[in-house]
C-alpha cells in the first residue's frame, strides 16, 4: 500500500512539473510573441510611413496584420500544449463559417471597410457625407468608420452603410459655393441692388476671387425680387463666409436704405364689385 502511495505520488508530482512547465513555457511564449508582435508592427508602421503610405491604408494594414498574428500566436501556444492545430483551424473555421452566417450585418461592414480603403472615397481629415451624417472623418476601421461631427459628436458608422449610402466628399475639390438669398423689397430695382453687392462680396474674408461671385436674381415671390447670392470659398472656411455675407447682405441694404421686404394685399369690399360688373 506504501509502494502504491508513494509512487501515486511520484506521477503527480511528474504531472504536475511537466503542467507546471508547459504553463511556465506557455507563458514565456506569451510574452515573447507579444514582443515580437509589438515590434513586428512598429517596423511595418515605420515602413508604412516612410513609403508615404495612406494613412487610412496604412492603419487598416497595421489592423489587419495585428489581428493575423494574435491568431497565430494563440495557435503556436495551444501547439505547445499538444492540442492538434489542424484540427483546430478546422474548428476556427468551421465556427467561422457559422458566426458568419449569423452576422451577416458585421461581414457586410468589413466588407466596406476593404472596399473604402482600395476606392478611398474619402481619407481620414476628409469633411464628408457619409450615411447621412456630417462631418470630419477622424478613422476608417475594419468595420466602422468614426467620423466627428460639427457639433463635436464623435459618430461610428458601419462601413457596410457608408458604402451602401451616397457618399459626398467636400474636401475633395478645392474649392465649393456658398448658397445664400437676399430678398428685396417691391421698390427696389434688383439691377441697382446687384451693381451695389457685388463688389463688396471679393472683400470678405476667404472669398475667391476666381471664380468670381455670382448675384444674379432667382425668383419672384409676393415681397418682391430675390436675388442668389453665392460666393466661393475653401471648404474650411465655408461657415465663416456663410455667416460674414450674410452680415454684409444686411449691412449693405440697410446703408443703402432699402426699404424692408414686405407683402401688399388689396381689400375691396361690396361697393368694388358693383363698380366693377358696371364697368
Amino acid at each position: 500500500m506504501n509502494v502504491n502511495l508513494s509512487t501515486m505520488m511520484q506521477t503527480v508530482t511528474t504531472m504536475l512539473t511537466t503542467v507546471g512547465l508547459k504553463i511556465l513555457g506557455a507563458i514565456a511564449i506569451w510574452i515573447v510573441g507579444r514582443w515580437l508582435i509589438g515590434l513586428a508592427l512598429r517596423l511595418i508602421g515605420s515602413a508604412l510611413t516612410k513609403q508615404q503610405i495612406d494613412p487610412t491604408l496604412g492603419r487598416y494594414i497595421h489592423s489587419a496584420v495585428a489581428a493575423l498574428l494574435n491568431v497565430v500566436l494563440v495557435v503556436a501556444i495551444l501547439g505547445f500544449f499538444g492540442v492538434e492545430t489542424t484540427s483546430f483551424a478546422a474548428l476556427i473555421a468551421a465556427a467561422g463559417i457559422a458566426v458568419g452566417m449569423a452576422w451577416s450585418g458585421l461581414l457586410s461592414n468589413f466588407a466596406g471597410g476593404v472596399f473604402l480603403v482600395i476606392l478611398q472615397p474619402f481619407k481620414v481629415g476628409d469633411f464628408v457625407t457619409a450615411a447621412g451624417v456630417n462631418g470630419t472623418v477622424e478613422e476608417i476601421g475594419l468595420f466602422a468608420t468614426t467620423v466627428n461631427t460639427p457639433d463635436n459628436v464623435k459618430t461610428i458608422i458601419g462601413n457596410g452603410k457608408i458604402f451602401g449610402d451616397t457618399i459626398q466628399n467636400f474636401s475633395a475639390n478645392p474649392y465649393r459655393r456658398v448658397d445664400l438669398t437676399a430678398q428685396l423689397g417691391h421698390g427696389v430695382d434688383p439691377q441697382a441692388a446687384t451693381a451695389l453687392l457685388k463688389p463688396l462680396l471679393a472683400q470678405v474674408p476667404n472669398v475667391m476671387a476666381e471664380p468670381a461671385p455670382d448675384v444674379e436674381i432667382l425668383t419672384f415671390n409676393l415681397s418682391g425680387a430675390v436675388l442668389a447670392v453665392r460666393p466661393y470659398c475653401n471648404n474650411a472656411h465655408y461657415w465663416q463666409v456663410y455667416f460674414d455675407t450674410n452680415r454684409l447682405i444686411r449691412d449693405t441694404f440697410a446703408h443703402a436704405g432699402f426699404p424692408v421686404p414686405e407683402q401688399h394685399y388689396a381689400v375691396r369690399g361690396p361697393e368694388d364689385l358693383r363698380l366693377a360688373k358696371t364697368a
